[in-house]
């Protein structure tokens, strides 16, 4: 039986988990849930946003599925992002954000991405320091070729898993700004060449970051895997999202050697909150994402045929035209399911 943590942390987190609950229990897999807490009222009511014992249950489980966090936009003494400080505990340093046209009004046909995003450096370490008196800002931003080299290899390997999977090619761009930061930029893309190297079925292209979001905006069905540094990546599959029906429908998965922790892409949106007016579909797309990664594909599989069919014919939230609320558009998944 696999244990799997739930952590609905903030907002509209606490509602869209226990959607998704609901669409796991209904496949019917030997399935343990382990409620865990995290986030910015975790911090409010106790000081610290990522208890132990939260971490602790983690490492007792196979994966985990996690909500989504509220953090402030102003500096708090003692707070930090709980998601960003679980990337680095669990060593989850790949980010895959797949962004697929959806039969919704709004959504780009054709398009059919994955983004590989290094989830572990690059302004993220949030090495941060003031000068003259507080009046200068500065942010040392780390790239080292350990990490750029998973990655990139992450994405290959991705790439040809897509092949497999019926395409004829599969491309991978390597996104950065060596041009200008020559450097740290310089560094993601000669390791990310020389890994690809050892995949010479899978075609390359390099794309500065200004010229992709240009690019994907103007043709995203040309793309296939793309890999980027953090913030890079971070920015192109929020961007993506708009492409393929919003924020609502995208999932996520932060992947490490032997744990996937999968998560919507959207915030807490604290504006909906307690309303039942959330859309569930990234969460639970999420939670199809954690089953694909822990080996059970065709649950997976299940699960997302289940969320097409109710993508094509309603009901729908808000957001995609409708006036579902959480609650109705989950009846309806499971049912499908």
């Amino acid at each position: 039986m696999r244990r799997i943590a739930l952590i609905p942390g903030d907002g509209i987190g606490k509602e869209v988990i226990p959607a998704a609950w609901r669409v796991l229990e209904e496949t019917g897999l030997p399935l343990h849930f382990v409620e865990l807490e995290a986030g910015w009222e975790t911090f409010q009511r106790t000081g610290n946003a990522l208890p132990p014992e939260t971490v602790a249950g983690l490492k007792s489980c196979h994966g985990a599925l996690f909500g989504a966090v509220r953090s402030p936009s102003h500096r708090v003494h003692g707070y930090s992002s709980p998601i960003v400080a679980l990337r680095k505990i669990l060593d989850l340093y790949a980010n895959l954000r797949p962004l697929v046209s959806a039969p919704v009004p709004g959504s780009r046909p054709g398009v059919d991405m994955l983004i590989v995003r290094e989830n572990t450096e690059c302004l993220y370490v949030k090495r941060e320091r003031t000068e003259d008196n507080g009046d200068t800002a500065i942010a040392e931003r780390v790239i080292t070729r350990r990490a750029s080299e998973r990655i990139a290899r992450m994405a290959f390997v991705q790439a040809e898993r897509r092949q497999k999977g019926g395409r004829q090619t599969s491309l991978v761009t390597i996104v950065h700004k060596a041009n200008v930061l020559a450097l740290t930029d310089g560094l993601f893309r000669e390791a990310a060449l020389a890994v690809a190297a050892a995949f010479p079925g899978v075609p390359v292209e390099e794309q500065l970051v200004d010229s992709m979001a240009y690019r994907m905006i103007l043709q995203p069905e040309r793309y296939d895997v793309v890999v980027a540094p953090n913030l890079y990546g971070d920015i192109l599959s929020d961007a993506g999202a708009a492409l393929v029906g919003g924020l609502g429908l995208i999932p996520s998965a932060n992947v490490g050697e032997s744990f996937v922790l999968a998560e919507p892409v959207h915030g807490s949106a604290p504006d909906i909150a307690g309303q039942g007016i959330a859309n569930p579909i990234a969460t639970i797309r999420a939670a199809s994402l954690l089953l694909a990664y822990l080996g059970e594909v065709a649950a997976a599989q299940a699960i997302e045929q289940a969320v097409q069919s109710v993508l094509s014919n309603g009901p729908r939230t808000a957001d995609l035209g409708g006036k579902a609320g959480t609650e109705e558009v989950t009846d309806e998944v499971v049912r499908r399911l």
